[in-house]
């Protein structure tokens, strides 16, 4: 083949792609023991190793068995391993316990890794025949699965890391960790006249089959915060007792918040909890709110946008601000809007919508099926992106989704209120 022509320079960037975003991988669980990579906080957080299994397990089964003559698996044993939920593949270790998988270790792993890693190469050296266009397709939402797992390592092993008396650090840093942007107060309203519009994806680059396909919805007139509720905001609500009033909260929040004891942000640490002594802050000394991060303990800053809420803290926050939260179309159809801010790169934004599918929704073929589809029931919406999505991976019609009550991830929120 011409190593100039069209289809060669694809297949070039396309292995260009998958070394970049297999390193980077690797890169974010370089910070980690082995003793790290093996731990499970809790069943919805997978372990740092199976984050790297598992993304290899979908290179090996979905691509190569079909599609590379003569492929022999690396360990047979794997395939039950490192399944997620893929129904259509067969039985799979238990999601729950996941964090007993002592074996195979870290080193194993990453000979697994390396293992597929020259299969999938050689296969993307040799573009051409009837098969290729599957298997870029393949190959593309494979790496885009492997940005999301990028992104669930890093909240999966601060999670872990929270729930350590120590509160150690994912990884160093000098300087303050959690001043995302410096935003202006106060919040200006950004008004959009409603009407119909279309949303979900154009049809141009990668999305995933939730995205589509696009269509028209029809919206009311309202205005839209310009930029994210911080955690000067926040901390104003906690201080008004957000916690303790009831009717701010909807019942299901409300239960939520007696029986998981919440009074505040999933990280923050009021002056004396006890476990700023065993870091070294001293119970009762510090002057203020801090808050747990991938940088270990900091003290919090008022204008980074508020992260590890639940929806139901959102909607709380919302209902005390006099305002609410955005659907997930009028967040689509704001982030149009001339000065609109912080819309990727801070924190998810829970919207008021339920995941379900869009009208005329089919899924992906074959076993990307149950990808995305299966899932559509009992969870919220989110948009934007957050400080761990990987770069190029968010965009406006991007639906990330979460139980409500889900507060592990870096999730925040934007207002939105009636004209």
């Amino acid at each position: 083949m011409n190593p100039d022509s069209p289809l060669a320079q694809a297949a070039s960037d396309l292995r260009q792609q998958y070394r970049a975003v297999r390193a980077q991988t690797l890169a974010l669980a370089a910070p980690l023991s082995p003793e790290d990579q093996c731990i499970q906080s809790m069943p919805d957080a997978s372990p740092t190793k199976w984050h790297l299994a598992h993304t290899t397990w979908f290179f090996e089964t979905v691509l190569l068995q079909p599609h590379t003559s003569g492929y022999r698996p690396f360990d047979k044993r794997f395939h039950y391993l490192f399944n997620s939920y893929y129904e259509a593949l067969g039985p799979r270790h238990p999601r729950p316990q996941r964090g007993l998988l002592t074996r195979p270790s870290a080193d194993e792993v990453r000979a697994y890794r390396a293992h597929v890693d020259e299969a999938v190469e050689a296969l993307l050296g040799q573009p051409g025949g009837g098969a290729w266009p599957q298997v870029e397709a393949i190959v593309t939402l494979g790496l885009h699965h492997e940005q999301q797992h990028q992104e669930l390592l890093v909240t999966d092993i601060l999670h872990a890391l929270s729930c350590n008396p120590l509160l150690p650090a994912y990884r160093s840093a000098s300087g303050p960790a959690l001043r995302l942007a410096a935003v202006p107060q106060p919040v200006r309203w950004l008004r959009h006249a409603g009407g119909l519009v279309e949303v979900g994806h154009a049809g141009e680059g990668f999305a995933f089959d939730n995205e589509t396909p696009r269509h028209q919805v029809l919206l009311r007139p309202f205005e839209m915060a310009d930029r994210l509720v911080t955690c000067g905001d926040y901390a104003q609500f906690i201080a008004d007792g957000g916690y303790q009033r009831a009717e701010l909260w909807l019942s299901d929040g409300w239960a939520a918040v007696q029986a998981q004891g919440w009074r505040c942000p999933a990280y923050w640490l009021a002056p004396d909890d006890p476990r700023l002594a065993l870091h070294g802050h001293g119970a009762g000394n510090a002057t203020g709110w801090q808050v747990f991060g991938v940088h270990g303990v900091r003290a919090l800053e008022p204008d980074a946008p508020v992260s590890q809420l639940s929806f139901y803290e959102a909607a709380a926050y919302a209902e005390w601000a006099g305002a609410r939260l955005p659907t997930e179309f009028e967040w689509e159809a704001a982030s149009h809007l001339s000065g609109i801010r912080q819309l990727t790169g801070h924190v998810w934004q829970w919207t008021r919508s339920s995941y379900d599918p869009y009208p005329g929704f089919r899924p992906l073929p074959g076993i990307a099926a149950e990808y995305n589809g299966k899932f559509m029931v009992g969870q919220l919406v989110l948009r934007g992106g957050s400080s761990a999505t990987p770069g190029g991976h968010a965009r406006p019609t991007y639906r990330n989704f979460f139980p409500p009550a889900a507060r592990w991830q870096f999730t925040g929120l934007r207002l939105a209120r009636e004209i």
